[in-house]
């Protein structure tokens, strides 16, 4: 069975990945490091974590597998489930592959460089409608193909 882990603390695609994990009878797991309310999410398992800069990413990395997908816009998140053989992708509907995450973590590098060097104010693009779009697409695109 399929099971969709979602990094949840900043996730804008809870709803929409708990619905479509729910038409492939997928299981759903949010992973947060807190702030949690279980009875908004009661189609979803909630784990939380201690606090800790990647306590919720270890968990994720620890409990996912080959076949399995991971919801998050944490790159080396993303490389570290990659890693497990599992799907991944992001909120904005990007998949993430063995073929395109080396220069997802290559521009990763690169952006943390120009914030750090005052180059760029580092400003996230907002999230928009076609974003979540995208996002419904791609995780029906991807369950699908593990069905």
């Amino acid at each position: 069975m399929t099971t969709v882990y979602i990094d949840a603390d900043a996730c804008p695609v809870k709803d929409e990945a708990i619905a479509v994990a729910g038409r492939f009878d997928a299981a759903v797991v949010l992973v947060s490091n807190g702030g949690m309310q279980p009875s908004r999410f009661p189609a979803a398992r909630i784990v939380v974590v201690p606090d800790g800069a990647d306590a919720a990413d270890d968990w994720i990395v620890d409990h996912c597998a080959p076949g399995d997908v991971v919801v998050t816009a944490d790159i080396p998140l993303a490389a570290r489930s990659l890693d497990k053989k599992a799907s991944v992708l992001g909120p904005t509907g990007r998949e993430f592959t063995a073929e395109t995450i080396g220069t997802a973590l290559s521009m990763r590098a690169f952006k943390q460089h120009l914030r750090e060097t005052g180059e760029s104010k580092g400003y996230n693009a907002a999230f928009t409608a076609a974003d979540r779009s995208r996002f419904l697409q791609s995780l029906d695109r991807i369950l699908a193909r593990h069905r």
